[in-house]
């Protein structure tokens, strides 16, 4: 044999490979880097745009974004955090804002928050005005001696004061509109302190339910309580109240018992003052909203005038009786 069959056979084989530069995997990472750096910068842009207010509200938000969303609900939100379903307090009622993307709703979900607002400031005023109201009966010495026959309470119309006779010490003269001298000075204190709020007075007359001799027919509850009423306003007048204070005077008769079990008891004899609430204001101004006789001071409206021409709503029928407290 030859030496050339012994010579073993070698295969060279040349793997061709780019260089490193000409493969894609340094794209994909670049453009990760890319998109992380406009990401930073557009988020530092956002915070340097954002007010400081806004900023706490949206770091609110992102503590416990999963307790909002479990607790909150879709109307979840306090309308002082710039987030809905941001705030402190996640169980408020009050305040609330309700997701919506509608202007018109945006709107009316605005109003009502102010509205709402207002109320709450109107309501902390009347409950100031009650605690003075109060305070003066205690403290001045004609008030005082007076005190159980001075009613107060926040009603949905205001403030309302009640001046009730007692069994032994009427208000007025037996089935007249005269009134006694210590009633008179009940009006002048209790004028002096409404005269300082810029709320105006709603005036009622009441009466209990013993009925003239001659009935209905001529001169009868309807008629007295809306002159008893009308005589309390010049007395409120009198004593130092601005005229333009008052809107509205009231007869009710008997139709609004104190005590409905008896009819007949002297605390249903009675003046009620009601230092107005501005809605309830504006509704009497405009004639807005029809008088509920389940009000009890809207039943019949006497206007400063002849009783005659009293508004009578409804009252209850008085029982058989010919005398008149």
């Amino acid at each position: 044999m030859s030496d050339d069959s012994q010579r073993p056979i070698i295969v060279k084989r040349i793997k061709k490979g780019g260089h490193g530069a000409h493969g894609g995997a340094w794209k994909i990472a670049y453009a990760d880097f890319v998109t992380a750096m406009m990401a930073f910068f557009l988020l530092m842009w956002l915070l340097g745009s954002t007010a400081k207010g806004d900023l706490n509200g949206i770091a609110e938000y992102f503590k416990t974004p999963l307790k909002v969303a479990m607790a909150g609900g879709s109307g979840s939100g306090d309308s002082s955090s710039v987030i809905q379903g941001g705030g402190k307090d996640l169980t408020r009622k009050e305040g609330q804002i309700q997701k919506t993307d509608n202007p018109k709703e945006k709107k009316t979900i605005n109003l009502q928050a102010a509205k709402a607002e207002f109320e709450r400031q109107e309501l902390k005023k009347l409950q100031g005005l009650k605690d003075r109201l109060e305070k003066a009966i205690e403290t001045n010495p004609t008030l005082k001696q007076f005190r159980n026959q001075i009613l107060i309470d926040i009603t949905s119309e205001g403030l309302r004061i009640q001046i009730v006779d007692e069994k032994n010490r009427p208000m007025f003269d037996l089935g007249g509109a005269h009134m006694k001298n210590y009633t008179t000075q009940i009006l002048h204190e209790i004028g002096k302190v409404l005269n300082e709020v810029p709320n105006r007075i709603s005036l009622s007359g009441h009466t209990d339910a013993t009925p003239y001799s001659s009935g209905e027919k001529s001169y009868s509850n309807w008629e007295l309580s809306a002159d008893r009423a009308n005589s309390s306003r010049r007395e409120l007048i009198a004593g130092g109240m601005e005229e333009g204070k008052i809107l509205r005077v009231v007869g009710l008769s008997s139709a609004i018992m104190l005590d409905s079990k008896d009819p007949f008891n002297p605390i249903n004899r009675r003046i009620s003052l009601i230092v107005l609430n501005k809605e309830t204001e504006d509704a009497i101004s405009r004639g807005g909203k029809p008088l509920e006789v389940s009000n009890p001071d809207q039943a019949a409206v006497a206007l400063d005038g002849p009783a005659k021409e009293m508004v009578k709503v409804s009252h209850s029928a008085p029982d058989a009786g010919t005398s008149k407290p």
